[in-house]
């Protein structure tokens, strides 16, 4: 009996410092979440790993709305619709926001994706080029190709320094934010696509 009761207590104990590390992760994302919210627009230079794949590039968001310009590609979201712009083939696509290219998408979304579908758990801490980096894992509550994703956070800033997907295959992708600003002045036209700047250019309407 003493070792069943034993062993009962070293389940809940287990059990509740499992939640207590789920709801710290959660209450880390939370204070990320509101400083993120308080910036009019974020400007941000990162840099892409997968595998022996490696690229920089740049990205801008405000609200909904981003410009990704990655591995010479631009894709920019207006709110409603999403414009892939490749100057190599002078081909522009045009879909909606659910047909544009999930990478590309997770770059724009880097500060924000966490927020529904995710278990949390409190991971491992580092300390990255002098800054202090407290990992959180999340697990995809459904999800056909990603295990887990690692968020790494600059304690002392509140920002996300770096997003780990691995995938189920056994694979996975880095993205590293090297430089972060926020409230850019930026045109009133930054979000838009204007047709007239590329005139020779194939349009590939995908609605």
């Amino acid at each position: 009996m003493k070792k069943i009761a034993t062993l009962i207590l070293v389940f809940f104990t287990a059990f509740g410092m499992q939640a207590q590390n789920a709801d710290k992760a959660k209450k880390l994302l939370d204070e990320v979440s509101v400083k993120i919210k308080s910036y009019s627009n974020i400007s941000l230079d990162f840099t892409y790993q997968n595998g022996k794949q490696e690229g920089k590039g740049k990205a801008t968001i405000q609200g909904e709305k981003y410009v990704v310009d990655f591995m010479g590609i631009s894709q920019l979201f207006d709110g409603s619709k999403i414009y892939i712009i490749n100057p190599n083939d002078e081909e522009i696509t045009i879909s909606d926001a659910n047909n544009g290219n999930s990478q590309t998408v997770s770059i724009a979304s880097l500060l924000t994706f966490y927020k529904t579908g995710y278990s949390y758990a409190w991971d491992k801490t580092q300390t990255v080029g002098g800054k202090f980096i407290q990992y959180i894992k999340l697990t995809p509550k459904s999800s056909k190709d990603v295990k887990e994703i690692y968020l790494g956070i600059d304690t002392k800033t509140k920002h996300i320094h770096s997003r780990t997907d691995v995938f189920k295959g056994g694979s996975k992708s880095i993205i590293t934010v090297n430089s972060f600003k926020t409230n850019q002045t930026l045109s009133k036209n930054h979000f838009t696509f204007t047709k007239s700047k590329y005139p020779n250019y194939y349009i590939n309407n995908l609605d």
